[in-house]
């Protein structure tokens, strides 16, 4: 991370006067315009994000009623992934309450897959009555479609093609090889009846996405289920998960700046929060030591799947050798856990370029759970912007 957004840092950690902080998202903008132009990735050109920020900013007046810091959160986020909000539909900023929430696009999800380098084509297409639909799974896969022409062969318009049965989803791998998805329309309604902002929007009489640009939700939902089996780019991974998690992200300025997304369900209410810093025993929230000992209690009473959603964001602190020995069965399992996250961690730290720590992260993704995939995550970047930045003592 440049050293220079820790100006950014300071002024949104109260070291500003008030009289100086910005009052609202464009002032937020203006006033960091020199920070954000040094910390973007060098692929982005920053006149053109934050003129593409404004402009889709002022396109939806009810962001103006969102915290500008969330604002600020979600467009810095989007820019470190790579992905422009607005018009090009490969970001969305969307307010939910006094909050702005980062949307991926299907278009952004696409595009971040093909800048992994592993992915080298994805497409999503919606399939209708009219055309030729033929799909074989099995030991010889295969999937036909074949659109109802025109006369002179050229593609008849959606009209005549008749409305939608269904979508499906193609990778082509570096390798070479090929793999794909299909969904029906009642499968993607059922997932779009599970969404929360469908659900909400419904609640309150108003028009959802879903309703405005059924196609090309669909088309997202079979990107979405595709991409679970994809080689997953750390970016693609972040996008996945804030896509996810719409409606609850909580994004904050520190996180976006570091470029992470890290989602728990919270102690008491049950919704998803971002983890809260820990500066050792004394800071706000639960030390390590007590969020290792949350997850050993909900891993004990509710398994595995409940218990990766606590998994705390650093390694467990290295206990003496009998206590070792007596740990439960729950936590000799979190032990070998831990292990297989401690050597990913220090393949991360020995790589010395982004080429060997990108390979590093793609072999981890088979290695490791969720929960721990987001740690080996985290530092993934760290390490990234240590190579980036020629080092600067990051693990001295």
């Amino acid at each position: 991370m440049s050293q220079t957004m820790n100006n950014i840092r300071r002024a949104e950690g109260g070291n500003t006067s008030v009289a100086t902080k910005p009052k609202d998202f464009p002032a937020m903008l203006e006033q960091y315009k020199g920070e954000i132009a040094r910390a973007l990735p060098k692929h982005m050109n920053p006149d053109r994000m934050m003129r593409i920020a404004l402009t889709s900013f002022r396109m939806t007046p009810k962001l103006a009623d969102c915290d500008p810091r969330s604002v600020f959160a979600a467009v810095i986020q989007s820019s470190q992934l790579g992905l422009e909000v607005g018009l090009m539909g490969e970001a969305h900023l969307v307010p939910f309450g006094n909050q702005c929430q980062l949307i991926p696009g299907y278009t952004g999800l696409m595009k971040l897959a093909r800048n992994s380098g592993l992915v080298t084509d994805i497409y999503a297409e919606a399939v209708r009555i009219k055309d030729t639909f033929s799909l074989k799974l099995g030991m010889d896969r295969s999937l036909v479609h074949e659109p109802l022409t025109a006369p002179g062969g050229f593609p008849a318009s959606d009209e005549e093609r008749g409305e939608i049965v269904g979508f499906y989803a193609v990778g082509v791998l570096k390798d070479g090889s090929k793999t794909f998805i299909a969904m029906s329309r009642a499968e993607v309604l059922r997932i779009r009846d599970g969404s929360k902002g469908y659900q909400a929007a419904k609640k309150y009489k108003k028009e959802s996405i879903w309703d405005t640009d059924f196609t090309s939700m669909g088309l997202k939902t079979a990107i979405r289920r595709l991409s679970k089996w994809l080689p997953k780019s750390p970016e693609l991974a972040t996008a996945l998960a804030l896509d996810d998690n719409a409606g609850r992200q909580q994004l904050n300025v520190n996180d976006a700046i570091d470029g992470v997304f890290t989602p728990i369900p919270d102690d008491e209410t049950g919704e998803i929060t971002p983890v809260t810093k820990v500066e050792g025993e004394t800071g706000k929230g639960m030390s390590l030591q007590q969020q290792w000992d949350k997850y050993d209690e909900v891993l004990a009473a509710f398994g595995k799947v409940e218990a990766e959603n606590y998994m705390p964001r650093e390694p467990r602190p290295q206990a003496s050798g009998s206590a070792a020995s007596s740990a439960a069965p729950g936590e000799k399992k979190a032990a070998t856990k831990l292990e297989k996250l401690d050597k990913v961690v220090a393949s991360l730290r020995e790589a010395t370029s982004i080429e060997a720590l990108d390979e590093v992260y793609v072999r981890a993704e088979g290695e490791l759970a969720d929960a721990e995939l987001e740690i080996a995550l985290r530092e993934y970047r760290k390490c990234k912007d240590a190579i980036t930045n020629g080092g600067n003592g990051l693990f001295d």
